[in-house]
């Protein structure tokens, strides 16, 4: 096999790891904060209000009365979302801190 056949994919494969290496992953930078800086599975609503302040912003409630899904309530602050079901919280989620960042979609307003 001649050189040029070998080199185009070492070639190929130095420039796809060097942009992959840029890229900052939302899973990285969500496990550097301490848990205590969120809020945790089972508080109530007025317990995340009263540590963490008011949220920016109430979204629409998604499931209820026609579907057999539980109404989910939905909070974001600046870092994360947080989703409620039964005034309790049971998922926290990091929101994407910009286009560079690789992670989930903003939520469904």
């Amino acid at each position: 096999m001649n050189r040029r056949a070998l080199a185009l994919p070492l070639i190929l494969l130095l420039g796809l790891t060097g942009t992959a290496a840029a890229d900052t992953l939302l899973i990285e930078r969500a496990q550097e904060k301490p848990a205590e800086v969120i809020p945790v599975r089972g508080q109530t609503a007025q317990q995340v209000e009263a540590r963490f302040g008011a949220p920016q912003q109430k979204l629409e409630p998604r499931g209820g009365q026609k579907r057999q899904w539980p109404t989910i309530h939905r909070w974001v602050y600046p870092a994360y979302t947080v989703y409620f079901e039964k005034n309790r919280v049971i998922d926290v989620v990091a929101n994407q801190a910009g286009p560079e960042e690789i992670g989930p979609k903003p939520p469904i307003r």
